[in-house]
């Protein structure tokens, strides 16, 4: 299972949220809260763990979803056919 990280608004803020993180990430804007989110989660599949981003809109709809895979011998690399 992958470990979930979430992006969501918090007040006038946006807070990265995991079970990994001792606390909530704060920042004042959304974009560069799903940076620091999708930078976590990337470490994470570097390591051989997967993770999950979900980033939410400030009236609580899923925005976007992305699942960053563990790599298994390095990151894979894209191929275009």
């Amino acid at each position: 299972m992958a470990t979930l990280i979430s992006v969501s608004p918090k007040a006038s803020t946006w807070a990265v949220s995991s079970e990994i993180l001792e606390h909530d990430l704060v920042f004042d804007r959304g974009p560069e809260a799903e940076a620091a989110a999708r930078a976590l989660a990337e470490r994470y599949a570097r390591a051989g763990r997967s993770a999950e981003v979900k980033i939410y809109l400030r009236g609580g709809a899923l925005a976007g979803r992305f699942l960053h895979e563990a790599y298994a011998r390095g990151p894979a690399r894209m191929a275009f056919a």
